[in-house]
């Protein structure tokens, strides 16, 4: 099976180089370090390093406060990130700056794989969440790296989806030292895809252990100041296709109520921005854009953040937050940043990639799920016409948020224990 997909890798080749140059024409820094996709890269002297791998801006934002441990706890380890994504790229700029050494993960080819783990030399190599490549996992086996899955987690959807690999994915999780899951059902899936069931424990969501940055707790009061503290402020964040109108249709139901009512939509990728903007001004709205006005003004009805790394001082600022990803099968995103921030949230049917934080935040009153798009508007409206209420929800998402923190402790133990032995 692993020669078969190693063919098909092979094959698959010059359609993935011609996928890389059509993006970056479109978007522009996907062409950019491309030998990196092939292990092609300059690098200092890395031996003994600590990788940590995070796919994209979500992953990174998880592994936050795991790094920062790291670095704290072995300073003389160099540490390497590697991401997927341009977006995930300079999010680990953002938040790291030149303390850690980042990479891209290179395709999993065999020549590829080589050349970065000769370039990186890890003493141990992270995953966060979903990452399984079995040529990578083979090569850091064959190397004698010590492999951890942290932050693992398999929603239904993938484990179906990884059905036909199923043999070769058994072989490839055995190469795995340690899988630390987010939560029983996630520990459950990686067992039923072949993980030794000795290497899978519940070490809960790296996510709840993030920090709020003083940043977003300085930066959302200020906001309210320049835009008015008394208009109703909602958010729509991690927007998809198929949801930006279903939310721009909200608004107009709630400026009937509330004239003065601002939305703040965060579409998920920057190649949305532009269509996102042509949708609200289609639609007649008074819009003020991140990356030219800054800020809104009071004449505004929406403002659209066409910038990455920013939503936590907008989620501070808001009065409530529905979270993308939701209202189409995409599978939500992260409920836990307006959640740490006490605001409550709305959520859509589809939020199987955080199922278990979804359902806690319902559970616990700090969450409310809207089934379908068109009850959008009605959701939004009642939370802001009831201000007790929508401080309750927000104090629950953080009474929620606060009992399952302890994950990064958890995780760091394992990783102690690994590098001991």
């Amino acid at each position: 099976m692993r020669y078969l997909y190693t063919i098909l890798m092979y094959l698959a080749t010059p359609i993935i180089v011609m996928r890389l140059l059509t993006r970056g024409m479109r978007y522009g820094n996907y062409h950019e370090r491309w030998p990196e996709r092939f292990g092609i890269f300059k690098s200092p002297d890395l031996r003994g390093s600590i990788w940590v791998h995070a796919v994209s801006v979500g992953e990174v934002n998880a592994a936050e406060p795991l790094i920062k441990a790291l670095r704290e706890d072995y300073p003389n380890a160099p540490l390497v990130v590697t991401t997927v994504t341009p977006t995930g790229s300079a999010r680990v700029t953002q938040l790291f700056g030149d303390s850690v050494f980042h990479v891209y993960l290179p395709y999993d080819l065999p020549f590829s794989v080589h050349r970065f783990l000769t370039q990186i030399r890890p003493r141990l190599a992270l995953i966060v969440e979903t990452e399984i490549w079995p040529n990578l996992y083979f090569g850091c086996h064959r190397r004698g790296i010590p492999l951890m899955i942290v932050n693992a987690r398999l929603s239904g959807r993938s484990l179906r989806g990884y059905a036909p690999m199923r043999a070769l994915l058994r072989s490839a999780l055995r190469c795995v030292r340690q899988i630390a899951a987010q939560s029983r059902t996630d520990a459950a899936r990686y067992r039923l895809l072949g993980a030794d069931p000795a290497m899978v424990t519940v070490s809960g969501n790296l996510k709840f252990d993030m920090p709020v940055p003083m940043a977003a707790l300085e930066g959302g009061p200020l906001f309210r100041k320049q835009w008015g503290h008394l208009r109703p402020v909602w958010i729509a964040a991690s927007t998809h296709e198929g949801e930006e109108l279903a939310v721009l249709e909200a608004h107009l139901e709630v400026l009937k109520r509330f004239p003065d009512a601002l939305l703040l939509i965060a579409p998920r990728h920057p190649e949305r921005f532009r269509l996102v903007e042509h949708s609200v001004r289609s639609l007649g709205f008074s819009m003020a854009m991140r990356s030219i006005d800054r800020v809104p003004g009071a004449a505004h009805q929406v403002f659209l953040i066409d910038t990455m790394g920013e939503l936590m001082p907008f989620f501070a600022a808001s009065d409530l937050a529905f979270v993308g990803g939701s209202l189409v099968p995409i599978g939500g995103h992260n409920v836990l940043e307006p959640a740490a921030l006490a605001k409550p949230v709305l959520v859509g049917p589809h939020t199987f990639n955080f199922e278990e934080i979804t359902l806690a935040l319902i559970r616990g009153g700090g969450a409310r799920r809207v089934l379908q798009s068109e009850a959008l508007g009605e959701e939004v409206l009642g939370l802001l016409h009831d201000t007790e209420q929508r401080t309750q929800m927000g104090r629950q998402a953080r009474v929620v948020f606060d009992s399952e923190r302890g994950a990064v402790g958890r995780v760091m133990k394992l990783i102690d224990r690994m590098l001991q032995e």
